[in-house]
């Protein structure tokens, strides 16, 4: 049974989104403010954390930045009341997996945990089957979600990794910010496009430490993103 640890210091809305997990099939355990939900993040392991950004002391922002620079893996999405495109960015600038402000509806936090729960599977070996892709000098493992450029392994969130997969798969495709989304996601909630910017963005970085002539994701200015091999 997966364990999801909840971060929020409003307690009714705490004590509501824990029955709903709960109701779901998972163990829950929870943390009324940031320095608790650290504390239990690195003693229990969670399999996903999900935590509100504005709270006093250790907010989610700077949650999810120590989790991430302590080289913890762990699915994060964060809680925001904030409805801002730079507060998204930033959260997932900082490592975060997924988003959802609030108001939300406990059926998409629901969708949003069962596919990053499915895509941290992955990780411990439960494939989906899929073979490697290869596309230029990158390879990916689908089933350990694991990608390289010209053979160096680089770290991705699950979310990139699906994203990096859509694009590469498809060579020469242009992939609108909205169908990158649905190939990335596996659920119908309303995000902003222009999110994917910054999955992307996070991507190249990551590609550009390695070889500093990347550019095989390629911007079609006015339609999205294509990948390119050389």
């Amino acid at each position: 049974m997966p364990t999801i640890l909840l971060i929020d210091d409003d307690a009714s809305l705490l004590d509501g989104l824990a029955m709903a997990v709960e109701d779901a099939g998972h163990e829950v355990i929870t943390a009324p403010d940031g320095a608790r939900g650290w504390a239990l993040a690195t003693d229990r392991e969670p399999d996903l954390v999900i935590s509100d950004v504005n709270m006093p002391g250790l907010d989610g922002f700077s949650l999810c930045r120590k989790l991430r620079d302590a080289g913890a893996e762990v699915p994060i999405i964060l809680l925001t009341a904030r409805d801002n495109e730079i507060d998204e960015a930033l959260g997932l600038e900082l490592g975060a997996d997924d988003y959802i402000s609030k108001p939300f509806s406990t059926r998409v936090v629901l969708a949003r945990v069962s596919a990053l729960l499915r895509r941290q599977a992955l990780r411990a070996g439960g494939g989906r089957g899929s073979a490697s892709l290869e596309a230029g000098q990158l390879t990916m493992d689908p089933e350990r979600l694991e990608a390289r450029w010209a053979g160096t392994l680089f770290e991705t969130t699950v979310t990139e990794f699906r994203m990096l997969e859509a694009m590469a798969s498809r060579p020469g495709i242009v992939l609108s910010r909205g169908r990158l989304l649905e190939l990335t996601r596996d659920d119908d909630s309303v995000v902003a496009e222009r999110i994917v910017d910054t999955y992307v963005r996070r991507l190249r970085r990551k590609l550009e430490a390695i070889d500093t002539a990347f550019d095989s994701i390629e911007t079609v200015i006015g339609a999205g993103y294509k990948w390119r091999n050389p």
